[in-house]
């Protein structure tokens, strides 16, 4: 119900999706939206083309499946939205061997944060997605995948490197290099925090990053402290760039999620993409 929204999800200028709708618009003859008053409105006509719309892309999923049931042979792809941590770290080492039980299968998998991978999934720009944390969309599926936790990293040299164990204050009291807002890990710092009565705006905040390697150089630059996925610093960890500090209070949890729409008619690619991941061994997964 947006130009200028739709033309950030899908890396587009405003004017190149204006021009996409008036081409629709004019093989159509006839107006599809209504912008007056300042929204953005399906016209009847447009409500038509999008409900049949909506039911040619599902026949055509049909079709796709029922022949590949007589051949045997699955073909097609698989768009993938994966978040930051997920995309990085984890799944590299899955589509990889994904591809070598489906060679035929393409493979197209988008990384970033966790709000911008709803987005995605939402406007059906790609067909799974699998992030940190919770999801915000009550339209969309969410089934645990995985367990994470989140480490406090520090410089191996820092002084509190040294203590048996930091208190929640100890890391508040820290200078901090924090994640994006939109970022699942970002997202759960802040519940922690805010679980043990410590608000954002309490925090020294040294900096906000948008890269997890990033925020592991400065880390390490002694820019301060973090906390990330034990993902993305299992090399770092055994090298000794980085060190993990114990949290007094108890190890940091969440999950990774694989979410898809609901009611959604997945491709025969997409379901056995889907089954392999629910299946994967990713403790055999060894630092990149």
């Amino acid at each position: 119900k947006s130009f200028s929204k739709t033309s950030r999800i899908v890396h587009l200028s405003q004017p190149a999706v204006s021009l996409q709708i008036q081409a629709l618009e004019e093989f159509f003859g006839t107006k599809l939206f209504d912008r007056t008053g300042g929204a953005v409105r399906l016209t009847p006509a447009g409500k038509i083309l999008y409900k049949h719309s909506k039911h040619i892309l599902d026949h055509y999923v049909e079709v796709e499946k029922d022949i590949s049931k007589i051949t045997g042979m699955i073909k097609g792809g698989v768009k993938l939205g994966a978040s930051t941590t997920i995309g990085n770290y984890v799944f590299p080492r899955v589509v990889i061997d994904f591809k070598k039980n489906h060679p035929k299968i393409k493979i197209e998998m988008i990384v970033g944060n966790t709000k911008r991978i709803e987005d995605l999934l939402t406007s059906g720009l790609i067909d799974i997605g699998l992030v940190e944390g919770d999801s915000t969309k009550s339209s969309l599926n969410v089934e645990k995948l995985m367990s994470d936790e989140l480490l406090v990293i520090v410089p191996p040299v820092h002084p509190i490197a040294r203590k048996k164990g930091l208190s929640v204050l100890d890391i508040a009291r820290e200078p901090l290099i924090l994640r994006e807002e939109g970022s699942g890990t970002r997202q759960k710092t802040d519940e922690y925090f805010e679980s043990h009565g410590i608000s954002i705006s309490d925090i020294h905040v040294a900096a906000v990053l948008g890269s997890t390697e990033l925020i592991k150089e400065a880390v390490a630059d002694g820019l301060g402290i973090s906390i990330v996925s034990s993902w993305a610093v299992k090399k770092e960890l055994a090298e000794g760039k980085l060190k993990a500090a114990t949290v007094r209070e108890g190890k940091i949890h969440r999950d990774f999620s694989l979410l898809f729409p609901q009611k959604a008619h997945t491709t025969h690619a997409v379901d056995d993409f889907i089954l392999f991941v629910k299946k994967y061994p990713f403790e055999s997964i060894s630092p990149v």
